[in-house]
């Protein structure tokens, strides 16, 4: 009871922190949908989603993402095997490179895949902008980094042995392949798979940008029902419906999660070299690395784009305000926004998640105690789901009045931020901590160290470069975020995401040559922050 008591304590800071920036502005979104009049109304909500129109939004959402998940694991397999079990030249840079699509900003990959499918495009007579395909192809760039890595690392981990008895009695790769190694991948294919999922049916920038108001999912129709009809009930009634859908979701997560994993507990599997059996796995492997750089590279070439040729212009305009004052403030001074709203967020998200991540890792002694901290992973993973347009509008709505009138507050938007890039610092540093031996701690402790002795001396050593990690996990992910920051960042002080998607939407040529020169800076920045975080990973261990 004591160790409960004491965990529930520890609990306390981290749960008032979402119970006020994640509980508060979400129940008052939903409290929208459900009270009419100042009466609870239930079937205002069952009235929403009866529209024809939202049962089109939601058959979209479901199709297009189903579609994605498919093709972005078929696709992750074979790079995962490929970049973790095999001494490939140059993989670490390989791996990094597949990473960078995974952080960049939503508004970013939506315009690089408007200017290689749009009119004028190297894949325009395809006929394909404006397409739920083009819509498909962006969530399939954006997401084969995660089955990439969440594969890999279990690739990477899988005990050789079981497979080497296979092939000395007879059996093929082929057979070997699908009766040993699948098998023992599964939990972490479909737990890759439920996580990419999530991430389509809550993708946003992309959506947005390459679909409009013709293909709508439940994300950006809860936006545009918020923004431009002003229809808060209906947006309300489809963020309980995608709430559902996402708690649905991470419960499958966590429980495939606690699937007694075979990598558990192992030394990382020596890379062996390349084999002439393995050429077509390379062969897959370059080809989705070259399908993952057509996008960027097209984005970097409009960029200097001129109309006399080559050029910097584009990125001279970056300090102007663009044709006919498309913009309040010029891109530079919406990137150093960005990055100081990044480094706030990433220093909230990484208190936080530090703390969570010690509370839900350290060894359960009953039943009772095992549960709690099992509740408390899934109440803080929440934000990972939960529509970032929902969280934004709820905390205008909710985060208004004393004592908690923030709408005038520098920290408004990096809480917003910081909220969406807990679940990666958590995520980053929980198979780090719980891999630690615990009776490690319990010498320490038998030779009179105290608690936070014991953590400086026994885990931060194994942690700290983790923890760099997913600070730089944290930053990217605040760097690129658009969602919530689309409702909370004011006309004066746009992050870049922002600016971006405003001068797509003012027409004139200059105004679009910045907005591509606008992405590739923020598409540089970000790639060089994951290359650093490349290099701080932990073999073996963690998904990101």
């Amino acid at each position: 009871m004591r160790r409960i008591v004491g965990l529930l304590a520890l609990a306390a800071g981290p749960v008032l922190v979402l119970g006020v920036l994640f509980v508060l502005p979400v129940s008052g979104m939903l409290a929208e949908g459900f009270v009419v009049d100042g009466r609870l109304a239930p079937g205002a909500v069952l009235e929403v989603l009866a529209r024809p129109r939202v049962h089109r939004v939601a058959w979209f959402t479901v199709w297009t993402s189903g579609t994605a998940t498919l093709l972005a694991v078929v696709l992750g397999l074979p790079a995962a095997y490929a970049l973790h079990r095999l001494a490939l030249p140059g993989r670490t840079a390989v791996r990094a490179a597949l990473l960078v699509p995974f952080v960049l900003p939503t508004v970013v990959v939506g315009v690089a895949f408007r200017q290689l499918l749009g009119e004028g495009g190297p894949l325009g007579f395809l006929g394909l902008d404006g397409t739920p395909v083009a819509i498909v192809c962006g969530l399939v760039f954006f997401n084969v980094a995660v089955v990439v890595r969440t594969v890999g690392v279990a690739w990477e981990s899988l005990d050789p042995r079981p497979a080497q008895a296979a092939a000395a009695l007879g059996a093929s790769p082929r057979q070997v392949l699908r009766t040993v190694t699948l098998p023992a991948l599964r939990p972490a294919i479909v737990g890759a798979a439920s996580i990419v999922f999530l991430f389509c049916a809550t993708a946003f920038g992309i959506v947005l940008t390459l679909g409009g108001v013709r293909h709508a999912t439940v994300e950006t129709e809860i936006y545009l029902l918020t923004t431009t009809v002003f229809d808060l009930r209906a947006a309300a009634a489809l963020s309980v419906l995608q709430i559902v859908v996402v708690v649905g979701l991470l419960a499958l997560a966590a429980r495939l999660r606690a699937t007694p994993d075979p990598t558990a507990q192992r030394a990382v599997t020596p890379v062996r070299a390349v084999r002439s059996g393995d050429a077509p796995v390379v062969v897959a492997t370059l080809l989705v690395l070259g399908a993952m750089l057509l996008p960027i590279l097209t984005l970097v070439a409009g960029s200097l784009s001129v109309d006399d040729g080559w050029g910097l212009d584009n990125y001279r305009a970056l300090t102007t305000a663009g044709d006919n004052q498309a913009l309040l403030v010029p891109v530079t001074t919406a990137l150093a926004t960005s990055l100081r709203t990044a480094v706030d967020a990433t220093w909230m998200a990484l208190l936080v998640g530090v703390l969570v991540s010690v509370i839900v890792t350290r060894r359960s002694h009953s039943v009772v105690e095992r549960r709690v901290r099992s509740s408390l992973d899934g109440f803080f993973m929440l934000p990972l789901g939960v529509s970032a347009v929902t969280l934004g509008f709820g905390f205008l709505i909710t985060l208004d009045q004393p004592p908690l009138d923030l709408r005038d507050s520098p920290l408004l938007v990096p809480m917003a931020q910081a909220l969406v890039a807990l679940p990666l610092v958590v995520r980053t540093l929980t198979p780090v901590l719980g891999g630690i031996d615990d009776r490690q701690r319990q010498a320490a402790a038998s030779l009179g160290a105290s608690a936070w002795r014991t953590l400086l001396t026994v885990d931060l050593p194994v942690a700290w470069k983790p923890m760099l990690a997913a600070s730089g996990f944290a930053f990217a992910a605040s760097l690129g975020e658009f969602g919530a920051t689309s409702f909370l960042a004011r006309d004066e002080n746009p992050t870049l995401p922002v600016v971006i998607f405003r001068l797509i939407g003012h027409p004139g040529e200059m105004n679009y040559g910045m907005a591509l020169a606008a992405s590739v800076v923020l598409a540089v920045a970000t790639a060089v922050v994951m290359l650093a975080v490349e290099r701080l990973r932990v073999p073996g261990v963690g998904a990101f």
